[in-house]
């Protein structure tokens, strides 16, 4: 597809980020496997339903602009994704883990992000006003996601890594 105008770029935008989803939806659950915190168990697990239920407003937008819900493989979540992967496969401490899962978890949200942020102006600057509603839902939810996991390394993941650390001395 050319990409000749800024609603072009939407649509492929948006098909990047359907597909983004859809990777996260098989990913979540192996990260709250692989999560000894139960704190971050239960927030993998919570989120896996929030990106269950952006999938669905994301198929709402694609049915507000009439073109069907199909995704177009996206690299960067890909990669993303695959080091969290990377992570989970090596010998590494259940602390260290929880805060490698935390720091994969957020350059997923900030990835996020920047795409509903990217996605909302470009709605809003077409007149979009329904659709860019929707994706400002998703990113608050994001947006909230991310602080929550920061709140999680912060107060639990980081000092346990830490004494893990300070034990193995």
């Amino acid at each position: 597809m050319a990409l000749k105008t800024l609603h072009d770029l939407f649509v492929d935008e948006l098909k990047d980020i359907y597909h983004a989803e859809k990777q996260l939806t098989r990913a979540l659950p192996k990260m709250a496997k692989n999560a000894s915190s139960d704190k971050l168990k239960k927030s993998f697990e919570t989120h896996l339903k929030e990106t269950e239920n952006q999938i669905k407003r994301l198929e709402q937008v694609f049915e507000e602009l009439g073109i069907p819900a199909k995704g177009k493989r996206c690299v960067g979540m890909e990669g993303i994704v695959n080091e969290g992967k990377e992570k989970m496969e090596e010998d590494i401490e259940d602390a260290v883990l929880d805060a490698a899962l935390i720091a994969s978890a957020q350059k997923v949200e900030h990835y996020e992000i920047a795409s509903y942020g990217t996605l909302r102006t470009y709605a809003e600057e077409m007149g979009h006003r329904k659709i860019a509603d929707l994706l400002q839902q998703t990113l608050d939810e994001e947006s909230k996601t991310n602080e929550m996991l920061t709140r999680i390394a912060e107060e639990e993941i980081n000092f346990e890594a830490i004494s893990q650390e300070k034990e193995e001395e």
